[in-house]
């Protein structure tokens, strides 16, 4: 019986992200995979937004939060807590976009970064 593989650094990392939004209730999160890609910077982009300022702010500290407790990283860069419109969280394998609304909407990183596969991320029940 073949050994079960373990999860790469980066699969773990990216599914403590996704647990972190979906726990806070993020809005119609989708990751997008640079993997296939030539000369892409990282390996995805993990987007959501949230309905306010402070839902934006608590997805934000719920990603930093739960994936130092899961995999023990801490991003590498950090920015837009000031006005939390668009916060980013770089952990350099995957950056994680939250937005209020609007301005997702404005920037529109889905279709800026079209060539990319889309995953929409559905919440799984819980067990």
């Amino acid at each position: 019986m073949p050994r079960k593989k373990a999860k790469d650094t980066v699969e773990l990392l990216s599914e403590a992200v996704v647990e972190a939004l979906l726990d806070k209730k993020a809005k119609d999160p989708v990751l997008l995979d640079f993997r296939k890609l030539d000369s892409s910077l990282c390996d995805s982009f993990i987007i959501c937004h949230g309905t306010s300022r402070t839902q934006v702010e608590a997805l934000a500290d719920g990603v930093i939060r739960d994936v130092k407790k899961k995999t023990g990283l801490n991003p590498y860069h950090r920015e837009g807590f000031e006005n939390a419109e668009w916060i980013l969280i770089d952990y350099a394998d995957i950056i994680v976009h939250i937005f209020q609304e609007s301005k997702r909407d404005f920037y529109n990183l889905e279709q800026l970064w079209a060539d990319a596969e889309i995953v929409k991320i559905e919440s799984s029940p819980k067990k």
